[in-house]
């Protein structure tokens, strides 16, 4: 499903991939979809564990734009660097953005875990994919925003996907 077919008031999941797409410029379909989020047309909502991821990848984007670590192994680099770690700032300043962006943040509990353990153990997920997953059905949401193809194995959701990256 394409971000113009998406029809006004869509509730969504969204992605870290999303998130990182935009900030890192390398997606105008993602960042317009994201705006659709913040101008009220698209009812944008993402969990605190995606948030973290996207501070955590967003940073080595950083580290390794700006010198601070190498390509290969960014976070190892990092953690013998603490003093390349304190110069990093974008990542941090871009994740913030996404509250202010309209974007719900939805909270983690224990029957979340324990719920998204059904999507590791049956369809083979990861710990952060299924945890999204276990959070969208509990809250209801029945779309994803996601770069991610393996959520097209899951038939009781649409996957909305960038077609630009």
């Amino acid at each position: 499903m394409r971000s113009n077919k998406l029809p006004e008031r869509s509730i969504l999941f969204i992605d870290s991939n999303i998130f990182i797409y935009h900030f890192s410029g390398l997606s105008d379909e993602c960042s317009g979809l994201l705006e659709r989020c913040e101008g009220g047309k698209l009812r944008g909502i993402t969990s605190i564990h995606i948030l973290a991821e996207v501070l955590h990848r967003l940073m080595m984007i950083e580290a390794v734009e700006k010198g601070v670590a190498g390509p290969g192994e960014v976070a190892k680099g990092l953690k013998t660097n603490p003093d390349g770690v304190r110069r990093l700032r974008s990542y941090y300043k871009y994740t913030m953005q996404i509250p202010l962006m309209g974007i719900e943040i939805l909270p983690l509990n224990i029957e979340v875990i324990r719920d998204s353990q059904e999507y590791r153990r049956n369809d083979g997920f990861l710990t952060n994919d299924s945890l999204s997953l276990a959070l969208m059905e509990q809250n209801g949401i029945g779309i994803i925003a996601t770069g991610d193809t393996d959520f097209n194995r899951v038939e009781k959701i649409e996957v909305w996907s960038p077609m630009d990256v």
